[in-house]
Formats: C-alpha cells, structure tokens, sequence
C-alpha cells in the first residue's frame, strides 16, 4: 500500500503542478470541469447510490453544469475592471453559506439529520453545493489578473494549497503527540482539538511567507491571517464533512480511483471547503 501511495503521489503530484502552472486558462477549466465529473461520481457513491450508471450519470451531471458556467460567462470576462464577475460571486455567496449550515450539521451529527440521510436526492444535492463552487473558485483564482501575470492566480492556488498541506501536516504531528480532546468522535474520531489548532499554527507560517513575498501592508496582515486561518479551519470542516457523508453510506473510502489512496475526494475533500471560502474572502475584501 505505502508503495502504491508514493507511485501514484509522484505521477500526480507534477501533473498537477504542471497544469496550473503551465496550461493555458481556456483549457485549465476544462480539466478541472474532469475533476469535478470525477468528484461527483464518488459524490454518488457517499450519497447511497450503488449503481454505476446512476454515479456516472450524476458526474456527467456536475460536468455539464461546469461547461454551462463556461458557456454563461466567458472565461476572459470572469473578471472585469478588478471585480468578479457577479454570477460566480454569487455562487461564491451560496457555497460560503453552504459550509455554514454544513458546520452546524456536523456540529449536530448524529441529531436532526434524518431528513437528508434517507434521501439520495438531498444528499446529491450537497454534492453539487460542494464541487460547482470548487470550480467556480479554482477557475476564478487562476484567471485573477491573467492578462497582466500569467503567474498570478497559479501562485494564488499554491497559496492555499500551501496553507491547507501544512494544516494537515501540522494537525498530524501536534494530534499524535498532544491530541486529547476529540473534535467531532461522532463523525471522524482520530481529530482532536489539539490537532486543529497545531495545523493553523502551522499554517501561519505559510501565512507570513506570502505576506512578506507580496509585501503586504502591515495595516492589513491581521486580515490576511484572519482570512488564512479561517480558510484552514473551514478545509477541517471539508474533511469532517466527507466523513460524516461516509460514515452515512457505510463506506470507508470515497472510491478506489487512486491507487492506494483511496478516492479522489479522499484527496481533496478539505479543499473543496478551502477554496470557495478562501476565493469569496478574497474577491470580497483582497482583489
């Protein structure tokens, strides 16, 4: 297994890189308009459907509700005059209220969730809550100030990824050493309290970094840790929210897409979180 993981991390990893540094925005939006697709098809299974045309059906779902959004707005006008386009800012809007209600039903787990754990509809529908704005959000940054530095918006996405790998790199070593109070044993029992605040801790150094790197005003780095750590405790609430639909459908991993890690959302379930959050904090008070 661990050798499964390392081969399948070190053919991803470049790729990944690769395509958001160097593909061209046009194309880039088509290729995480795939991911979504791939997404929502384990979105399918956590939701309780066991038929494999009914997952591919709702991942072709999603898909087409990605290139609707690329036929709505055209991806050199996501951004006019320094401001998101209103559309994709308002489904910013929706997902930032989405993980709201999504914090209160963890928070609640396992009281109060019948009227969505009995039905796959409702379930699905929090799929496409969770990844149309992951798109919207990863399209958005990437095309930030594309026609001045093509550069920009790949540094934003690394930004987050940056802060959310050392969360989780952080919240595992603080967990495992000094982790005792448990976060939610409901619905992911291995997180603590101690782990969550060791990975925001951790973060903040990414934090600093860029605020250095971008010379950030001091009047304003309190915002940027502000905006920072709220974008790392949200991508916990993403992991914990995976969990809980998991926990739900009875399953341990969200597919067996990657080898021997499991699911892609296995993968990405904190950054479906991260990114809508982070990218409507940004529109609304950095851009």
């Amino acid at each position: 297994m661990l050798k499964q993981r390392i081969i399948t991390a070190l053919i991803l990893a470049p790729l990944a890189i690769m395509a958001i540094l160097f593909l061209p925005i046009h194309i880039f939006q088509y290729v995480i308009a795939g991911v979504v697709a791939l997404g929502g098809y384990e979105w399918a299974n956590m939701s309780g459907i066991t038929g494999r045309p009914y997952k591919i059906a709702f991942g072709l779902i999603l898909l087409a509700g990605c290139l609707t959004l690329i036929g709505i707005v055209d991806v050199d006008l996501i951004w006019s005059q320094g401001a998101l386009n209103e559309f994709y800012h308002w489904i910013l809007s929706v997902a930032a209220v989405w993980w709201l209600a999504s914090f209160f039903m963890i928070l609640a787990y396992p009281r109060y969730s019948a009227f969505w754990r009995q039905s796959w509809m409702i379930r699905c529908l929090f799929g496409v809550l969770t990844l149309i704005p992951t798109w919207v959000a990863v399209v958005a940054l990437r095309s930030s100030l594309y026609d001045v530095d093509t550069f920009y918006g790949a540094s934003l996405i690394f930004y987050v990824l940056g802060i959310v790998w050392a969360a989780d790199i952080g919240a595992f070593f603080v967990g495992v050493k000094f982790g005792r109070h448990k976060l939610r044993p409901n619905v992911s029992p291995g997180k603590t309290f101690e782990g969550l605040f060791g990975g925001i801790m951790a973060s903040f150094a990414i934090i600093a970094f860029a605020a250095l790197h971008y010379q950030v005003e001091t009047s304003r780095i309190w915002l940027h840790l502000l905006i920072g750590g709220l974008t790392v405790g949200v991508s916990a609430l993403g992991d914990l929210n995976e969990s809980m639909f998991k926990r739900c459908a009875g399953i341990k991993d969200s597919g067996r897409i990657l080898p021997g890690h499991g699911g892609l959302m296995d993968r990405i379930d904190s950054l479906t979180a991260a990114f809508p959050v982070f990218a409507y904090c940004y529109v609304t008070w950095m851009a």
